[in-house]
């Protein structure tokens, strides 16, 4: 069948092109690609039924959204595109090459120094590196994109917060004039900040296994043999949950506003996220568990 492609401003038509029957949306981007116009590579594309409607996935077959032969389509110019696991490379390896180095209490911050940082600090600076080396191994051995890309703004903007942030914590935590909270905190913080990790961790391999490799498949996130997964009895983003909680616990630990601002502004946007996805389970699910809150057990 053949197909007319218009964009979405101006509805200029940008040519026709020939599919089967049984095409999808991802073969009809890769026709526009191919044959209309080699700039808008698939994962740039948007591919709509109306100039200003919603964009169409890339598993929807043609036949099932009454597309048929002489039909139009819109597709809309995403902009320049980057995966999502350069972006998540990207911002999490900065932070913890900008804390190390901060770390080493370079002349640039503090002057000419003799001194090292204290037990807390290191301390500090083994349980960060830690945080964020897990994250990179997430990211290349773990976490399975529903997305391909993302909008190249986005590296900038994700990087700039997370490196900025990095650089904000680490020079107050390496200050030469930092002081240490007491022991007690050290130890809760230390503790708790390990827990978390480890809850976090645990979430992550739960949701992979979710998903068979290739696939877009979603399923209800039920609690497995792992302790930590009993999160999910209570909660729909329990991932958020326990990174929220290593932040404040990292926050005891080093008695550091910073930090503490890190957490909050951090908070907030899983917030966002976890009530998105919660209000997603829910639609998509009608036997998902009604008693599970977003992102904190019984208050939201």
């Amino acid at each position: 069948m053949e197909i007319e492609i218009l964009t979405t401003i101006g509805s200029k038509s940008l040519g026709k092109i020939t599919l089967n029957e049984d095409a999808t949306v991802k073969n009809v981007k890769e026709k526009i690609y191919q044959n209309l116009k080699k700039s808008l590579y698939p994962e740039r594309q948007s591919i709509k039924l109306e100039a200003k409607g919603k964009s169409l996935k890339d598993e929807t077959t043609l036949k099932s959204i009454n597309v048929h032969d002489g039909a139009k389509l819109f597709v809309s110019d995403l902009g320049p595109q980057v995966s999502y696991k350069n972006v998540f490379l990207a911002e999490y390896a900065g932070p913890l090459f900008v804390y190390l180095w901060v770390y080493q209490r370079p002349w640039i911050f503090y002057g000419e120094q003799s001194s090292s940082p204290g037990t807390v600090a290191n301390i500090a600076a083994v349980c960060w590196s830690f945080h964020y080396a897990k994250r990179l191994l997430e990211t290349l051995f773990v976490h399975r994109f529903s997305h391909g890309t993302m909008p190249l703004r986005n590296l900038f903007k994700n990087c700039t917060y997370y490196w900025l942030f990095a650089l904000y914590i680490a020079y107050h935590i390496n200050h030469p004039l930092y002081t240490a909270p007491c022991s007690t905190c050290v130890y809760v913080g230390l503790a708790g900040f390990i827990l978390c990790e480890l809850g976090n961790l645990s979430i992550h391999l739960l949701l992979k296994n979710l998903r068979p490799p290739g696939t877009k498949v979603r399923r209800i996130p039920m609690p497995d043999g792992n302790p930590f997964s009993l999160l999910f009895n209570y909660v729909s983003c329990p991932n958020y949950t326990y990174e929220f909680g290593s932040w404040v616990f990292f926050t005891i630990l080093t008695k550091c506003a910073p930090v503490g601002i890190f957490a909050v502004v951090g908070m907030y946007q899983m917030t966002v996220w976890a009530l998105n996805k919660h209000r997603n389970y829910k639609k998509e699910f009608p036997d998902y568990p009604k008693g599970r809150k977003a992102i904190l057990p019984f208050i939201l």
